[in-house]
């Protein structure tokens, strides 16, 4: 199964950049054996409310063999384990992408998220959005090691 991350704002050469693709090239190599990944990105800029412009992201919503979590402030508050059990489950009913929704300072426009069939939240604190996609990449890398069994996770 695919991940596809769809997110606001560009990430350019830096610390963030870094370790998000570290983080999803592990997910890719750890993830291929037990049928998740790859991940790709989708990047969009920020319009001028700090969200980035409904159409763009209608657009690369609209597929009917993919599910959408919305990153969410208002979400669901899983553990690492709950999370990569929704993973596991979505894989388990054969869905071919998983699109997670990261809006920009502004957050996602609230229509968007009502098409998300899940939304997940990273805390009840506030983060910048490009480190929530940091905190999602390390996260997806997590949920399949612990998928696998691998000592990344220690509970």
């Amino acid at each position: 199964m695919k991940i596809r991350i769809i997110a606001a704002g560009k990430v350019r050469t830096g610390p963030e950049g870094m370790l998000e693709k570290s983080y999803l090239e592990k997910f890719g190599r750890t993830g291929r054996c037990i049928g998740l990944g790859p991940a790709s990105l989708v990047e969009f800029d920020a319009g001028p409310l700090g969200r980035p412009p409904e159409s763009q992201i209608a657009r690369a919503v609209t597929d009917p063999d993919a599910v959408l979590c919305a990153l969410d402030e208002n979400g669901a508050k899983l553990t690492s384990p709950e999370f990569a059990g929704l993973l596991a489950n979505w894989r388990d009913r054969g869905l071919k992408e998983v699109k997670f929704l990261i809006g920009g300072a502004d957050g996602l426009q609230e229509d968007i998220v009502d098409k998300a069939e899940t939304c997940v939240s990273l805390g009840r604190m506030v983060f910048p959005h490009l480190l929530a996609r940091v905190m999602l990449a390390e996260q997806l890398y997590r949920a399949v090691s612990i998928l696998r069994g691998t000592p990344y996770h220690r509970e």
